[in-house]
């Protein structure tokens, strides 16, 4: 944005209902219409279809092509001692034919939230492990998301993946 331009505003009949402490960074009218919006704001996107914002910790993956938005968001799957299986939700697809800042603030924010990665073999498969920044949430906040094809709820795998948790969390510590 150049010295003298100014943030395109939201009008008020296209905002999503803001919690109190939240504001708009970005957005975008998704297709030619232009009649839905996706919204970056300080918690999270804002999606159309989607009742609820989308927090920047439940994005597993956005790619920008330079015409659309993908993004993967996180479903949670299971929840065990201290961390949260999450898969691949469906994936969703927008059009932002006048992107303006939104594509940057998604790759921001979704960057910033991540603590921490990294992939790891476990028996019978392999997993991301991944630790991220929640609003509101002191600390970090684990997640694993298994390869396809890894056997999740194999009494090994989940043994071996609290033992990586844990040394991730001491390293951090």
């Amino acid at each position: 944005m150049g010295l003298f331009q100014r943030r395109r505003r939201l009008p008020a009949a296209r905002r999503p209902a803001l919690a109190a402490h939240e504001r708009v960074l970005a957005w975008a009218g998704v297709g030619d219409s232009g009649d839905g919006v996706v919204a970056a704001t300080n918690l999270g996107l804002w999606l159309p279809g989607r009742a609820e914002r989308l927090g920047w910790h439940d994005v597993l993956k956005a790619v920008w092509s330079g015409r659309e938005l993908t993004v993967t968001p996180a479903e949670p799957v299971a929840e065990r001692d201290g961390w949260l299986v999450v898969a691949d939700a469906p994936v969703l697809t927008y059009l932002l034919l006048d992107p303006g800042e939104l594509p940057h603030q998604v790759r921001a924010r979704v960057t910033k939230s991540v603590g921490y990665t990294a992939h790891h073999q476990v028996p019978g498969g392999a997993g991301r492990i991944a630790a991220r920044r929640v609003p509101g949430v002191d600390g970090l906040t684990w997640t694993v998301r298994y390869d396809p094809g890894t056997p999740v709820d194999d009494p090994e795998v989940v043994a071996e993946t609290g033992r990586l948790v844990a040394a991730a969390r001491s390293a951090l510590a």
